[in-house]
């Protein structure tokens, strides 16, 4: 081995070095981002869009990669020798740079779920190719010296800087390659699911939908059925196709005479491809709003996709739908024609299932309901806020027409327990943290401080704003602002620029600046609010937690 061959051996080598781990760390990172942007191409490109600032270095690293391997000279030059610097160093700044992200990346870690594994085995193999295919072409068409091994050389630190780089793209390559392996993968699950639901022939399924409150009504339903019936119910917050398989494959059981299916959407067809799966019986619109209008596109269009389960049920199904919603009465209005419909209601009046006397306090509710055939009873629970009376109602009128009276559905109405990161209370001494962390929307940040509102001490609201709401997510935040400020002692931002709308709503109604402060990060907060004096207990507000690709 000559030595300049073996020269060009060590330099490929060192960058291998380098180039390894920065390959994983910046593909491991945007396989997250990824994953979080639910493996849609789309959101992905809009997201890496949005975020450049954070990647700019991939594309530099990309750039360079391409220059490395066309410089036009065969064997080791001194400008052979300073591109191949010029990667190193870039090699070592990406690692420094994504092992900092990667510390900061930990609200939801990545899962490597079967098919992440799939995805990086793909990507792997498509680097490798990259890589073979730029030695072949090193031998070949580099310099004068046709087919020297030194001409080889010269091709990889510059291709493997490119791989590192293209990671920026790669996850979304590597999909659209798999997207038949995935449907196929998918659709042997799917028809599995299918199989184990045509075995329970007898079993009911109710459908649960809703821009808010889906996931609450859930968990209250099942534990109001239990009282009579056998309930399965689609975990946390399994409420996409794949969810809800992986629900019916992992915990149906022939001995389980209800299944509550909880149905998510984010964009149009996505309810009806559920309800294509499972055909519900009956089903429960929680309530429409405006949530994901970025990929609805709009309120209508949020409004036609929560009321294709309706469309779904067969004849003879009961659709039970909240009352107190505009939104849900203007579609009515609009459209009509749906049979069997219950409404329920916490406002006082109205046909259907009624709540009146609503009492709210930091210890709990109490709210007496009025059924269609005059039967009443009052309720205690201690779930606080008065916008959780109409997520129980539903509940109640379901149960109810399920043939379980009134008055056998007050112990489990006692029972209720918030679910998790949804208005959830965790003493800690002097302080209470009131977790409302999971999601964050118009009217459910409003009553959030308005039941912060409720309690007797020094009241903070901790929160990153609201996101998902196109072109009038900052009048959303700013009217949050409003809100927030008739009803904290303490406001604590998190992240300048997302949170300028909310700031603003704030000082327009003449909170104290000093009082409005705003944090980097979220721990940061909850540092602060700790040590803020005040008199008597203090309480804080955690609304809404932006996952890690916001």
């Amino acid at each position: 081995m000559t030595g300049s061959v073996a020269a060009m051996v060590i330099m490929c080598l060192v960058t291998a070095a380098l180039a390894v781990p920065a390959f994983w760390l910046t593909m491991r990172y945007n396989m997250h981002m990824f994953q979080l942007n639910v493996y849609m191409n789309g959101e992905q490109r809009a997201w890496i869009r949005k975020n450049f600032h954070l990647q700019w270095i991939l594309v530099f690293a990309m750039v360079l990669g391409i220059i490395t391997m066309l410089v036009p000279i065969a064997g080791i030059s001194w400008l052979t020798c300073v591109f191949i610097v010029l990667c190193w160093l870039t090699l070592a700044v990406i690692i420094l740079v994504y092992r900092v992200m990667k510390q900061m990346n930990q609200k939801k870690k990545l899962v490597f779920t079967p098919r992440v594994k799939r995805m990086v085995t793909t990507i792997i193999v498509l680097c490798v190719l990259f890589l073979i295919l730029s030695v072949f072409t090193g031998l070949k068409t580099v310099g004068p010296e046709v087919g020297s091994i030194e001409s080889a050389f010269t091709q990889i630190p510059g291709m493997l800087t490119f791989l590192v780089g293209s990671q920026l793209w790669m996850q979304m390559l590597a999909k659209t390659i798999n997207t038949p392996v995935e449907k196929g993968v998918n659709n042997h699950y799917i028809n599995d699911a299918k199989a184990i639901l045509r075995s329970n022939p007898d079993m009911t399924i109710i459908g649960v939908t809703g821009s808010y409150g889906k996931t609450s009504v859930k968990f209250f339903l099942q534990t109001l059925l239990q009282q009579k019936y056998s309930v399965l119910v689609t975990p946390e917050s399994y409420n996409t196709p794949m969810g809800v398989v992986i629900t019916i494959r992992k915990f149906m059981k022939p001995s389980h005479q209800i299944f509550i299916c909880e149905m998510g959407a984010r964009y149009v067809g996505e309810i009806r491809e559920i309800c294509d799966l499972v055909h519900p019986h009956h089903g429960i619109i929680t309530s429409i709003g405006p949530q994901h209008l970025d990929t609805f596109g709009g309120i209508e269009n949020v409004k036609k996709t929560k009321f294709e389960l309706a469309d779904a049920l067969p004849e003879g199904g009961m659709l039970f739908l909240n009352g107190d919603n505009e939104y849900i009465a203007d579609y009515l209005e609009q459209h009509g024609g749906y049979d069997n419909v219950t409404f329920y209601h916490s406002e006082g009046s109205g046909e259907g299932y009624v709540a009146r006397d609503i009492k709210v306090s930091n210890l709990g509710t109490e709210f007496t309901v009025i059924a269609p055939d005059g039967e009443t009873e009052t309720y205690q629970m201690k779930l606080i806020g008065a916008h959780n009376v109409i997520n129980v109602m539903g509940a109640i009128a379901v149960a109810n027409r399920f043939g379980i009276a009134l008055k056998d559905l007050r112990i489990p109405v006692r029972r209720l327990r918030p679910v998790q990161h949804r208005m959830e209370m965790k003493e800690n001494g002097n302080v209470t943290i009131i977790d409302d962390a999971f999601n964050s929307n118009p009217i459910g940040s409003k009553a959030a401080v308005e039941t912060l509102a409720l309690f007797d001490g020094t009241r903070i609201l901790i929160t990153p704003g609201m996101v998902e709401l196109g072109e009038e997510e900052a009048e959303y935040n700013r009217k949050f602002g409003t809100y927030a400020a008739d009803c904290c002692d303490w406001i604590l931002l998190v992240g300048a620029k997302h949170t300028e709308p909310i700031r603003e709503g704030i000082l327009s109604k003449g909170f104290p600046e000093k009082k409005c402060l705003v944090f980097d990060k979220v721990e940061d907060a909850i540092d602060y609010a700790y040590k803020i004096k005040g008199q008597g207990h203090k309480y804080i507000l955690l609304e809404n937690d932006l996952p890690d690709n916001y």
